[in-house]
């Protein structure tokens, strides 16, 4: 077992660079280039395919909703493989190379405007293969950082705030460069610079490496390297078994009802078996972390769903109903995706140290407290935008998208990087994967309950005062249910434990789940749990 494992964080000894292990700067890096090409392509996916595709409002949604969806499914799978084979640092290099691979196949295939056939399958099969990659890379990258921390470590939530900054900075580069390539030059430019991107990502992760001191090695080289009954080791039948992966993906992008019905499943499987590995095999207290957990995973559909009208009905909102002139010259509709990133990189320094601040006074808000705060901002920045939209057709002046960006901002901080510190701070370290792609894949539901609002904000003759409406009801409801959540907040924290979770550690290791495990619990561990 590595020492970063056995201890809950890198050696003492490790080189640190502003108070933090380098490794943490070695993934923001990474995460940076590959945000940068999710991000980029997403900015201008919408635009492809109603304006190079020729697709109609509604069934563009549903496509981009599908893939939105699956990219966040995903992570549960390649959360569970990591976990118990490959372990996350095969798994990220796993995933950058499939995600590259999806992109530089995008802008190879993109055929003449309109037509269709092999070129939109070609554009599929692209997708297919970002879903299948970042479902590799997405939840594993997030416990590389939590495991260069022990569990009780007060600068988590600062290191993840780091980490998230990390991400937008990529978030925020990658539109304004893929999008004015992809709307100006051409598609294929677009696309291309996403993939390249995602090749520089793979390049830092591999040189620096070492910056991980064993960090998300694999629980048991020996299992990776076991061969099957087909006569391929573990660790090939997994990444054979990716590549079909891309075919089953490749198939399901079409059809956005299949993909709801395959979420649901996934949904109520996933947690039904998490809450059976809580309530039978884990010690109080881990329990009742795990079921603290599954609450703030319950929120995030809610809170995605609105969250993600920013690729969608948002952006096509912008595209159609916004002043973008500046100095007689019309912006690009996909470079108002980067104002969320550049709020996110311009505060998220002062969240983190504001966190840091307020917990050494014991006054920080607990993570349920922050996602509740979250809600009612998020509401906030809908009813920003109703408030200043022009009326009689006359464009919405662009300041009160950029407004509603600061709301959501805000929002974004208060719960993204809040509940991924949450999921590796509150899982154990035998399910810590797992519950990263849970968090994920209710991402996923949020990212497919989103396509839904955004198909009833448009379709054939329908004008921007719909969209307003929508807006509207939606920022009034989920402020309502923000406020609610307020006192059932301070419940949920107590199931937290976090008054007793520095002493799960053995000195500064994590200590195993036989110790802590209560007797009836501990006989009813099924082998191979034990190790942390």
């Amino acid at each position: 077992m590595s020492d970063a494992i056995a201890r809950g964080g890198v050696p003492p000894t490790a080189k640190q660079f502003l108070g933090h292990p380098r490794g943490l700067f070695m993934l923001f890096f990474a995460e940076m280039w590959e945000r940068f090409s999710y991000y980029g392509m997403r900015a201008i996916l919408i635009f492809y395919l109603t304006k190079h595709f020729l697709f109609d409002e509604n069934p563009a949604y549903a496509v981009y909703g599908a893939y939105t969806s699956m990219v966040y499914i995903t992570p549960v799978l390649g959360g569970y493989l990591a976990d118990k084979y490959l372990g996350a640092r095969k798994a990220v290099l796993t995933g950058g190379v499939l995600i590259a691979i999806g992109h530089l196949l995008i802008a190879l295939v993109e055929g003449p405007t309109g037509e269709q056939g092999f070129y939109l399958n070609g554009f599929y099969a692209g997708l297919a293969f970002i879903i299948v990659g970042t479902g590799f890379l997405k939840a594993n990258i997030s416990v590389l950082v939590g495991q260069l921390y022990p569990r009780d470590d007060t600068r988590r939530d600062g290191a993840f705030s780091i980490f998230y900054m990390g991400i937008n900075l990529g978030a925020f580069s990658g539109p304004l460069l893929v999008g004015y390539l992809g709307e100006r030059v051409g598609w294929s430019w677009g696309f291309g610079a996403a993939g390249i991107g995602m090749l520089l990502g793979l390049v830092v992760f591999v040189l620096f490496r070492r910056e991980l001191h064993g960090a998300g090695e694999p629980v048991s080289p020996a299992l990776l390297t076991e061969r099957t009954p087909v006569g391929l080791s573990r660790e090939w039948l997994i990444y054979i078994g990716s590549v079909l992966m891309v075919g089953v993906a490749w198939l399901l992008i079409r059809d956005e009802s299949v993909v709801g019905t395959l979420l649901l499943a996934c949904v109520g499987v996933t947690f039904l078996y998490i809450f059976y590995r809580a309530a039978f095999t884990l010690p109080k207290v881990e329990r009742h972390r795990i079921f603290a957990a599954l609450y703030l995973i319950a929120l995030c559909p809610l809170f995605w769903a609105l969250f993600e009208q920013a690729g969608s009905s948002l952006n096509v909102f912008t595209d159609r109903s916004v002043d973008r002139t500046l100095f007689g010259w019309e912006m690009p509709a996909s470079w108002f995706q980067s104002v969320n990133s550049f709020w996110i990189i311009t505060l998220a320094p002062l969240f983190g140290a504001l966190w840091t601040w307020l917990g050494k006074r014991g006054l920080e808000p607990s993570a349920p407290l922050k996602f509740a705060l979250g809600f009612i901002q998020i509401g906030i920045g809908f009813l920003v935008l109703v408030a200043g939209a022009g009326e009689n057709g006359a464009l919405t002046p662009a300041i009160f998208v950029i407004l509603l960006y600061l709301f959501h901002s805000t929002a974004e901080l208060c719960f993204s990087p809040v509940g991924l510190s949450s999921m590796t701070r509150l899982s154990t370290a035998s399910m810590v994967g797992l519950m990263m792609g849970t968090w994920f894949l209710s991402t996923a539901a949020g990212n497919f309950l989103a396509a839904r609002i955004a198909q009833a904000t448009g379709g054939e003759g329908v004008g921007p005062e719909r969209v307003l409406e929508v807006y509207q009801t939606i920022g009034w409801w989920i402020i309502g249910i923000g406020i609610v959540a307020i006192p059932v907040s301070w419940l949920v924290t107590k199931l937290m434990h976090l008054d007793t979770i520095g002493r799960d550690e053995v000195g500064h290791g994590l200590a195993g789940e036989a110790e802590l495990a209560e007797p009836a619990a501990a006989g009813t561990r099924p082998a191979g749990e034990m190790r942390n």
